[in-house]
């Protein structure tokens, strides 16, 4: 992995666990929508790709409903959603450790930028990322592809070999599959071995220790 500077990690699902505070907002959200839905697990969809392609995928709204939707959506989120949540094992030694052998991390994820800043600040992990780019709350730049792309672009001193995209879904893997870099894809998260190797996914690990091992397995040993 010698070839690697600047890693990209999504955030839900690859950096931490945010369950209970999506599924939450959504099942609020679909309440206020005239929706009932007491199962949260049903709601683990979410967990992942944008909110407006999942209102419109998995409930079918149009673009009115679909913004309508988030409006509720943030209410919740915004006010007590977004810190439940908690950080999967190991992550901050991961992150110290590659900070300490001077690779450049970047936060890659379909949230809303605001809402990611305050979040990795709130686990006081913030610290160790250079850059944190997510989507804009007017629902734009909100694809992977996109994203990961902008971050590109801020960075073209780099050539493409030299980056990494780290997610738990497919459209980690696609984003970076459709700029031209590399992924691992993380089965810890929501996203299963099979969505992740139909996606092309370079690597696939299970864990956080597996994914410190393979990038940094040489330099910690």
């Amino acid at each position: 992995m010698d070839k690697y500077k600047i890693i990209l990690f999504d955030l839900d699902g690859t950096l931490s666990d945010p369950k209970v505070g999506i599924t939450k907002s959504v099942q609020y959200a679909l309440e206020k929508m005239e929706i009932i839905e007491p199962d949260l697990d049903k709601l683990e969809c979410f967990i992942g790709p944008p909110l407006q392609e999942s209102f419109a995928e998995y409930y079918n709204f149009d673009q009115p409903k679909i913004q309508k939707a988030i409006e509720f959506y943030r209410e919740r989120f915004t006010e007590k959603g977004m810190f439940e949540n908690e950080l999967y094992s190991n992550i901050s030694s991961l992150l110290k450790s590659l900070k300490d052998h001077q690779y450049i991390l970047v936060v890659a994820t379909s949230k809303p930028t605001v809402f990611s800043e305050k979040i990795l600040n709130y686990f006081k992990i913030d610290q160790y990322f250079d850059f944190i780019v997510g989507s804009n709350l007017d629902g734009t730049r909100s694809s992977k592809t996109e994203i990961i792309q902008y971050i590109i672009d801020q960075y073209d001193e780099f050539d493409l070999d030299n980056f990494i995209m780290i997610g738990d879904r497919k459209h980690d893997i696609i984003g970076a599959n459709n700029t031209g870099i590399d992924s691992i894809g993380v089965t810890y998260g929501y996203g299963s071995v099979e969505e992740l190797n139909k996606a092309n996914s370079t690597n696939i690990v299970k864990n956080v220790d597996e994914l410190k091992e393979l990038l940094l397995g040489k330099l910690v040993k």
